[in-house]
């Protein structure tokens, strides 16, 4: 009886065990073109902060402490801290060549951002790779072409 009950149950606890998912939204079978638009979705659909950035291996995550990241529908970047106010442009597009990006992105997609000033925001200009990401959280990575560092930029939700 006992064989035919584990015969019967651990089917049924694998299959439940499969359904389970994380929070992390990479999905490797998803078109390019697919992940592109639910990054942009998920970053439209809120206010973020700044959890931690660092520049090749230093914390400069106090240099945005207060900041409240309003990511607009129309390519608007703005961030806020309730005196000053910083504006840029963000998007996110498709990248399938392989010369652009050392880090392999499961999805092969960039978050751009762009500041022209000040120089603490011109920092986070650049084309990121996309890390992971949830429903709170995105991540990004950049890889210098030139001396191989690596810069960590990650948002939060607010």
């Amino acid at each position: 009886m006992k064989k035919i009950l584990l015969l019967f149950v651990l089917p049924v606890f694998s299959f439940f065990l499969t359904q389970c998912s994380s929070d992390n939204t990479d999905d490797p079978m998803l078109d390019p073109a697919v992940s592109a638009q639910l990054v942009t979705d998920l970053a439209v659909s809120g206010t973020w902060v700044i959890q931690s950035y660092i520049d090749s291996g230093t914390d400069e995550t106090s240099d945005y402490n207060g900041y409240i990241f309003t990511f607009n529908a129309d390519g608007s970047l703005v961030a806020d801290n309730g005196s000053t106010t910083v504006t840029g442009t963000w998007s996110v597009t498709t990248d399938d060549s392989s010369d652009d990006d050392d880090y392999d992105s499961m999805d092969d997609i960039d978050f751009n951002i762009f500041f022209s000033a000040p120089p603490a925001f011109e920092e986070l200009t650049d084309d990121w790779d996309i890390a992971s990401r949830s429903s709170n959280r995105i991540e990004l990575i950049d890889i210098s072409g030139g001396d191989g560092s690596t810069d960590i930029l990650v948002f939060e939700r607010n």
